[in-house]
C-alpha cells in the first residue's frame, strides 16, 4: 500500500474510458507496429528510381535511414508509453507495438527477402521482452517528482548518444535525424520549463560517456 502512495505521488493515471476503448488501444498500438515492420522492411527491400516522382519523394526524405535508426523506434515507444492512461496499460501497449514490428518484420524478411535474420532479431526480441518494465519508467519520467527528472535526463541521454560518437581522441556528430529525435523526445517529456531544461542538461551530459556503450 505504501508503494502504491509513493507511485502515486510520481504521476497520477488517468481514468479509463471503458474496456472496449482498452482493447482497442491495444490493437491499434499492434497494428501499428506491424504496418512500420512492413514498412521498414519494404524500404529496406526498395531500389529507388529517380524519375519516379514517389521514389524521389522517398529519397529525400531519406525514410531508408530514418527506419534503420534506433532513435526513431525508441522516439515511437516513448510516445505510446508516456500518452498511455495508465503504466500497465503503457507496458502493455508498448509491448504489443514492438511486437508486431518485429513479428512483420521477421515475416517479411523470410517471405520475400528469402532468409532468416534471425541473429539480428534476437536483439529486437530482447528489446521486446524488456520493454514493459522500460515503458513504465517512461510513463513516470512524464511526472513532477524529482525522480521524474532522473527518468527523463536518462531517458534523454540515451536518445542524444545517438548523436554524436565520442572516444578518446574524437568526437563527430552523427547526423540531423537523431538530433531531431532528441528533441522531439524532450517536448514528449516536457511537464515545464525547468525540469525540462534540468533533464535536456544532464540527458546531454551523460550521452557522452553512453555513445561508446550503447549499440549504434
Amino acid at each position: 500500500m505504501q508503494i502504491k502512495a509513493w507511485l502515486l505521488t510520481l504521476r497520477t493515471p488517468k481514468k479509463g474510458k471503458g474496456p472496449v476503448w482498452s482493447v482497442f488501444a491495444a490493437a491499434g498500438c499492434l497494428l501499428f507496429g506491424i504496418l512500420l515492420g512492413v514498412f521498414a522492411k519494404w524500404l529496406d527491400n526498395l531500389s529507388l528510381d529517380s524519375i519516379v516522382w514517389w521514389m524521389r519523394l522517398i529519397e529525400r526524405l531519406d525514410l531508408g535511414n530514418v527506419f534503420s535508426t534506433l532513435g526513431v523506434w525508441l522516439l515511437l515507444a516513448l510516445t505510446i508509453a508516456i500518452f498511455s492512461r495508465t503504466p500497465v496499460r503503457a507496458a502493455v501497449h508498448t509491448f504489443l507495438f514492438f511486437a508486431g514490428m518485429c513479428a512483420a518484420y521477421h515475416l517479411y524478411t523470410i517471405t520475400f527477402s528469402g532468409f532468416a535474420p534471425t541473429r539480428y532479431m534476437l536483439i529486437w526480441y530482447a528489446l521486446t521482452a524488456a520493454s514493459p518494465l522500460l515503458a513504465v519508467l517512461c510513463w513516470y519520467a512524464k511526472g513532477t517528482h524529482a525522480l521524474s527528472i532522473v527518468l527523463d535526463a536518462v531517458i534523454l541521454a540515451v536518445l542524444a548518444s545517438y548523436c554524436f560518437s565520442v572516444g578518446w581522441l574524437y568526437f563527430s556528430f552523427d547526423g540531423v535525424l537523431n538530433a531531431l529525435f532528441f528533441l522531439a523526445a524532450a517536448v514528449v517529456l516536457y511537464s515545464s520549463p525547468k525540469q525540462t531544461a534540468i533533464a535536456v542538461v544532464a540527458g546531454l551530459a551523460l550521452s557522452f560517456p553512453l555513445s561508446g556503450i550503447l549499440p549504434h
